[in-house]
Parts: C-alpha cells; structure tokens; sequence
C-alpha cells in the first residue's frame, strides 16, 4: 500500500499563501469573482500550481472560509483573554464579531455570498454552524451563574441573528456604523437580562 506523500514545510507555506490569496480574492470580489487565475496572480504563482496544493476551486473555498473564520475566533479569544467580568466577556464576544478593519460593504456583500452558498453546499454550512456553536459556547460562559440555561438560550439566538442582520445590513450598503452595531446588541442585550443582571455581569459578583 502507498503511503501517502508527506508535505514539507515549503508546501505548507505555499498552501497558505495561496489560502491567503483566496481570502483577499474575495473580499474585492465575492465568491462569483473568486477564480483560479485571480488566486494565482494575486499569489504571485503560475495558474496551474493551485491544482498541485488544492483538490479543486471548491477546496480552496473552503478552506479559505475556514481560514476568515480561524482570523475571527482569534481575535475573539484574544479579546477573551483580556476579560475581567462576565460583562467584559459579553463585550470582547460582540466586538470581536465586528473587526474594526473588517465591517465594511465589501467584506460584509462577500460574506453574504457565503452564507447563500451554504444553503445549497454542506460543507459550508457545516463551518457555520460550527461558527455558531463557538458563539453559543462563549455567550453562555459569559452568562453562567447569572442566567439559566432556559433563559440563555433565546439571549444566545437573538445575539446571533443581531449579527447576522447588521452584517447584512452592511452589505447593502446601510449607513450603520461598526460602534452603532455593537451598541445596538448590547442595548438590547442589556433590556433583555435586566438591569440587576448587567450590574452583576459589569461587578464581577
């Protein structure tokens, strides 16, 4: 039985910088815009070289949402780290979902595409419910001790379809700033559990 072909460390960099091409790709031009030859030559590489790392384009696409998303937890975690209270973390979690340098009509129309695209391609729609697992873990960690699993669960849906919906509002170019977006969650996050409850969550008790 062959063995399969072990990757040196030469491969692995190139896989990534053609990942990371894919991914700025993209974000100029969706997912109708993102083609073989744009990869390549925003990668610098010849344009047969993506069937050399990839099994095929909708490898590469899935790996490069793979990759936006690993950029996303990052920072979130990042962010994470820095918390202090359960109000800090709910804070670091809903920023974390608007980058600065990334809430913008370009990223936003382009990650519509891919949302699209995940009613009809499975793998995509798994990354996203992974996504979406992440986000429910992290809210409900900020919340423990505070809230009930009962009344959590509505709180972490209505988070999530809050950032779906500015995300989307973007993309269709609404003046809605990335301070207003989050405002706008934690606003309605904080008419949700109560003033009492946020007071705990900012304490620390």
């Amino acid at each position: 039985m062959t063995k399969p072909r072990k990757k040196t460390r030469i491969e692995d960099i190139r896989r990534e910088e053609l990942i990371q091409a894919a991914h700025r790709v993209f974000l100029a031009h969706g997912m109708a815009g993102l083609t073989t030859a744009r990869i390549c030559a925003e990668a610098g590489m010849s344009p047969g070289i993506l069937a050399y790392y990839f099994r095929g384009k909708e490898h590469v696409l899935f790996e490069m949402v793979r990759y936006n998303n690993r950029i996303l937890m990052e920072e979130i975690v990042a962010r994470l780290r820095q918390a202090r209270t359960g109000w800090d973390r709910l804070l670091a979690i809903i920023e974390g979902n608007f980058p600065e340098r990334a809430y913008h009509r370009a990223q936003a129309s382009a990650w519509v595409s891919v949302c699209s695209a995940g009613g009809a391609n499975p793998e995509y729609a798994r990354l996203q419910r992974t996504y979406n697992r992440r986000l429910a873990s992290n809210v409900a960690s900020a919340l423990r001790g505070k809230v009930s699993q009962e009344r959590a669960r509505p709180l972490i849906l209505m988070i999530g379809v809050m950032i779906d919906g500015l995300w989307l509002r973007k993309a269709v170019d609404e003046p809605i700033t990335r301070d207003e977006a989050v405002g706008l969650i934690l606003a309605q996050v904080s008419v949700t559990l109560g003033p009492d409850v946020v007071e705990e969550l900012r304490q620390g008790l």
